[in-house]
């Protein structure tokens, strides 16, 4: 017994001057290399996209307009949990890179490869990037959409429409995309109305006051979306009105 805690003792004793901890600190250190703050400062501008990478996905694609349009369907049907959110978001976010591919490739080919490959300096390959979600925009965007962000800037008017900015194109694109979204939500809900409207009179004409129409209407509803394929419809719609 009194050898065992003699060889446990030395293990430990062993092991405290072995083993070392490693410390973690923070500081901030001058750097040798002027060319250290400029590689700081990118990795903060990195972060900081990556950051907004949902709010640019969200306010220069299509997303806003899809998944407004799903939303509104869901609610024409009538159900309540399916499909579910994430279902739905996921479905939008699929359908939104299939609609921008040409305009990734073109940011891609333009601005990423070239400044990767050491060709064109950063401001031009940000500028290459941005160019083609400015025109997928730009084809989106209503002239009165625009013309009331260019009216509410405290900037000088632009000339012309490579003048106008970014800032500008962004919010102007996304009002465009909701108000699109809205009229087609409306022609979506029209038919399911019609239904309710229907069943609802029917059941009073039956005298069954205590009988929740939506009882009734929810499994029509569905059994006729199901019958004119109602999904290949809708997305089918959604994509023709962004492409063409």
């Amino acid at each position: 017994m009194i050898s065992l805690l003699f060889i446990i003792g030395g293990f430990d004793s062993y092991s405290q001057q072995q083993i070392q901890l490693p410390q973690v600190t923070i500081g901030v250190k001058p750097g040798e290399n002027p060319n250290d703050l400029v590689l700081t400062l990118q990795i903060i501008a990195l972060m900081t996209v990556l950051t907004l990478a949902p709010s640019i996905l969200v306010m220069m694609t299509c997303f806003t307009r899809i998944i407004v349009v799903f939303h509104f369907l869901k609610v024409a049907l009538g159900t309540a949990t399916q499909p579910p959110n994430q279902l739905l978001t996921g479905l939008a976010l699929f359908l939104t890179f299939f609609v921008m591919q040409p305009v990734l490739n073109q940011a891609n080919e333009q601005g990423l490869q070239p400044y990767i490959r050491e060709e064109i300096t950063q401001q031009e390959a940000i500028d290459n990037m941005v160019k083609p979600f400015r025109m997928f925009m730009l084809k989106h965007t209503r002239e009165e959409d625009l013309g009331l962000f260019i009216k509410l800037s405290t900037g000088e008017k632009p000339k012309s429409i490579d003048e106008v900015s970014t800032w500008t194109i962004i919010p102007a694109f996304a009002i465009s995309e909701l108000r699109k979204a809205f009229q087609i939500g409306f022609l979506i809900f029209i038919p399911f109305l019609v239904l309710d409207m229907i069943i609802a009179s029917t059941l009073m004409s039956l005298g069954m006051f205590l009988l929740p129409p939506q009882l009734i209407s929810l499994p029509i509803k569905i059994l006729l979306f199901i019958l004119v394929d109602g999904w290949y419809l809708v997305i089918d719609s959604l994509m023709r009105s962004i492409i063409q």
